[in-house]
């Protein structure tokens, strides 16, 4: 589903990103650990093109970008369309209510009939546990609750891979649980999924692989089970020690 070649990211002289190469296969889960600045954050935003990497390749279901030279604009977001991103705060409009959150993207970008992306809508806030919440603004709406609408205003696009940046960090402990439990579905429906997260549980309960970043390269890669259990880098093992 993706496959990332010598991926480079760099903001001026600061070198983010060193060359990260990583395939992940359809159905996937993939969970990205590891200390603030080490990069994380910015390998997901290059997944969609939020920023553009510096070199490098990316193929995702069959479309492939080359950053070795310049990208046109119109490849950037028919490759972006591909992809659904859900931020750490929200980001959605607060004038709408949660059913209009949803139902912008497929209207305004992809040309959907507004009964058709309402219908849609309805069926994605339900299957979040907001099908009663639907009229409600943001300001109405808890923090967890803001997320869901989120991840359904995500999958509303249809995207071939969900990119989460730190979902649950700006929430309030008790609500964590509900957005985690939304992400667990669309896992267990076969969504290709790629998560930046602080929640080791969900990461050990969820992901098929995590991977362990530091200082823009992947330092150690593995199952759950190896990574948490029998981490092989001295760098990993300390990493887990201090969020223990």
């Amino acid at each position: 589903m993706i496959n990332i070649k010598n991926l480079h990211k760099s903001f001026g002289d600061l070198q983010v990103l060193k060359g990260i190469d990583l395939k992940v296969e359809q159905g996937k889960v993939i969970v990205l650990i590891g200390p603030s600045g080490s990069g994380k954050t910015t390998f997901l935003r290059c997944l969609n093109l939020l920023e553009i990497p510096t070199d490098g390749t990316i193929e995702l279901d069959k479309k492939s970008m080359n950053f070795t030279k310049p990208v046109r604009k119109k490849d950037i977001t028919s490759f972006r369309s591909l992809t659904g991103m859900v931020f750490q705060n929200y980001n959605l409009f607060p004038h709408k209510s949660a059913l209009e959150n949803v139902m912008e993207g497929p209207v305004i970008v992809k040309g959907v009939s507004t009964q058709e992306a309402e219908k849609r809508g309805k069926e994605l806030l339900t299957r979040v546990g907001l099908g009663d919440k639907l009229d409600f603004y943001p300001f109405q709406l808890s923090g967890g609750q803001q997320q869901r609408v989120g991840i359904a205003r995500a999958m509303a696009m249809d995207p071939k891979v969900m990119l989460f940046d730190e979902p649950t960090s700006a929430l309030d402990p008790e609500l964590v649980g509900d957005v985690l439990q939304a992400m667990k579905d669309l896992a267990k429906e076969g969504m290709t999924m790629v998560v930046v997260t602080h929640e080791m549980r969900f990461a050990r309960e969820v992901a098929d692989e995590v991977i362990f970043m530091d200082q823009g390269v992947i330092m150690e890669r593995g199952t759950p089970d190896q990574i948490f259990s029998n981490p092989q880098q001295e760098r990993t093992r300390q990493f887990l020690n201090m969020i223990h």
